[in-house]
């Protein structure tokens, strides 16, 4: 299958490019060695910032149609090759195959969605005679391409949300350079091969290999118009130093909150939270992290949750029925090991897992923690959840705003009063009530406050994001 390639390219304009420096790609399961990558560098980046230069004068003036039906094509390719995207994704990033492939439909989608923008952008018009200054003058406004979009996409959706950004940057008439996680290189790959033979110009997306350096390079690099990166805190902080005056999208870590009414469907409310929790290990920007439970409903919240968990199936992620596989890497264990020890040292109390099998760190559930813990106060980014009680709903709110993320929220009530509480309350760019935390269709604006970054995802919102208005006057 292809991932059993020995080299990944760079890909400049639909050019496979091979560098004398490489990068070694690991299985997170098995530990084998994958392929080597090429790693890019200046001239490389010289190279693919020229040639998006050039075909951005091109695409820029495409019609509106014509850049729909290119997306379209894509999502019905993106189809057909569903199986080869899920397989490449379940071995470089170690997702279990269900998942892989509930990401693949989704980024069907998430196509589709882009093309729907595509025909959307436009402008308005401007009431000028509403002045007394304006009279004789019609008004309106366009929304115009930005230009080369640099994007920086994770390794825990490789495909999605590389096409968050990619997806609607080519729907406003723009070209991209992406730099893909170094772990998973050739996710991106493909999905620029896709997008070639869905009629793109090959200039339309470049995909180059690389680490912090490269980053740092391509979103200062004068000729990016605009950056959008998601990843963590302290590298979006960096990008954001470092990219002068250009406008930039980041989406950053979180350490989700979800809260459980005393006035719930509580068994249904731990079932739904055991599912999700540790689903790709926990390595998702909204999956519960924190759950603050009622302390009426507590002891039944804990004792059906944990049942649930158990059930979870860990292992190979290219076994069908694996719920849980490996973290990303080593030091993505280790970290996570000192955290849970730290945990425990303050108090904490461990419910479940806590002990690595191989690669593998299975559901881990602890209670008691207090919040200076880092497995409290961080984005713990694995298959571990904290436990906690809350007197009263007002206080539950309190204890998920201190935190200094502000992502999503998830919230379970039947209480409607109780419900408009949390919305109006939870300091966070979403609140999902009766859902998961984890709750998004590729759709919806989807960003967060505080430490979690600012600008939104999500088709209509990202394309409005990656264009900018320009207002003309007729006198």
């Amino acid at each position: 299958m292809t991932t059993a390639l020995t080299r990944v390219p760079l890909l400049i304009g639909g050019e496979a490019v091979m560098t004398a420096q490489v990068d070694r790609v690991f299985n997170p399961y098995t530990g084998a060695p994958l392929y080597d990558v090429a790693r890019a560098g200046e001239a490389e980046l010289r190279r693919a910032l020229d040639l998006a230069a050039e075909t951005f004068r091109e695409v820029r003036r495409w019609p509106a149609h014509r850049r729909a039906d290119r997306l379209r094509r894509a999502s019905a390719l993106l189809a057909e090759r569903a199986d080869l995207f899920a397989r490449t994704i379940a071995t470089e990033a170690g997702k279990p195959m269900k998942a892989a492939r509930v990401e693949v439909a989704r980024s069907v989608e998430n196509l589709s969605f882009a093309a729907d923008e595509a025909l959307r952008l436009a402008g308005e018009g401007i009431p000028l005679d509403a002045s007394r200054f304006g009279e004789g003058r019609v008004g309106f406004t366009r929304r115009e391409p930005r230009g080369i979009i640099a994007a920086v996409s994770p390794f825990n959706f490789p495909l999605n949300l590389a096409l968050h950004k990619v997806g609607p940057a080519l729907a406003g008439g723009n070209v991209v350079i992406l730099k893909p996680a170094p772990q998973t290189p050739l996710t991106a790959n493909l999905l620029a091969e896709l997008l070639r033979d869905a009629g793109f110009p090959p200039g339309a997306l470049s995909v180059l290999h690389g680490g912090a350096e490269l980053g740092a390079a391509l979103t200062s690099a004068p000729e990016v118009a605009m950056v959008t990166f998601t990843g963590s805190p302290s590298v979006g902080e960096s990008i954001k130093r470092g990219s002068g005056l250009k406008p930039v999208v980041l989406e950053l870590g979180n350490n989700s909150a979800n809260l459980v009414d005393a006035e719930s469907d509580v068994e249904g409310a731990a079932r739904a939270l055991a599912a999700v929790s540790f689903a790709y290990q926990g390595q998702v920007c909204i999956h519960p992290q924190r759950l603050i439970i009622h302390e009426a409903a507590y002891d039944r919240f804990r004792e059906v949750f944990l049942e649930a968990s158990r059930a979870l199936v860990c292992g190979d992620p290219l076994d069908e029925a694996t719920d849980v596989g490996p973290l990303i890497g080593a030091a993505a264990l280790e970290r996570l090991g000192e955290w849970i020890a730290e945990a425990q040292a303050l108090g904490g109390r461990l419910l479940l897992g806590g002990t690595p099998q191989g690669t593998v760190l299975p559901p881990t559930v602890l209670e008691d923690v207090p919040e200076q813990a880092r497995l409290v106060a961080e984005e713990a980014f694995g298959p571990v959840v904290v436990l906690s009680r809350a007197a009263s709903w007002t206080g539950a709110i309190a204890q998920a705003n201190r935190s200094r993320y502000g992502l999503q929220t998830g919230v379970f009530t039947t209480n409607l009063a109780h419900a408009l509480e949390a919305a109006r309350d939870l300091e966070a760019g979403g609140v999902i009530v009766n859902d998961p935390s984890t709750f998004r269709v590729d759709q919806m604006p989807y960003g967060g406050i505080k430490d979690s970054g600012f600008g939104r995802e999500g088709a209509r919102a990202a394309a409005e994001e990656l264009t900018y208005v320009k207002t003309v006057v007729l006198r």
